[in-house]
């Protein structure tokens, strides 16, 4: 049987840092009594945004672990790569809290694109050299 421990662990991660950003929502839901929606509400409408936009990337970035891994790839700088977005995922719905908080939305952005990016460019070299 194949194993994808790096993959495993990644998704595992990326589903409690799923949970915690919607956490965030949540609490703001109860303290500004908000069902559905925004209500108008700007932070929360960027919390939402920044959970929207986790759900828009892990998936991407899961399937690139997953297929790596499975292909060979070596499962240090898997293990590495993944940290770093997960790291970056969670700067980023710091940076959507505020202005204040701009550098942090800057770093996860830019983490998480880097990741992207190399993922799929490891990916087209491994299908380039098959």
């Amino acid at each position: 049987m194949t194993q994808l421990p790096v993959t495993l662990s990644s998704a595992a991660a990326c589903a409690l840092l799923n949970i915690w950003l919607g956490s965030r929502i949540s609490r703001l839901r109860g303290q500004f009594k908000v069902s559905v929606g925004d209500g108008g509400n700007d932070l929360l409408l960027r919390r939402m945004r920044a959970q929207a936009n986790f759900i828009e990337n892990a998936p991407f970035v899961l399937i690139l672990l997953a297929g790596i891994e499975l292909w060979g790839g070596n499962r240090l700088a898997l293990q590495a790569i993944a940290a770093i977005f997960i790291m970056a995922r969670i700067a980023h719905p710091i940076g959507m809290d505020g202005p204040q908080f701009r550098r942090w939305r800057m770093v996860g952005m830019m983490g998480s694109a880097l990741v992207t990016v190399a993922l799929a460019g490891w990916a087209i070299a491994l299908i380039a050299g098959y």
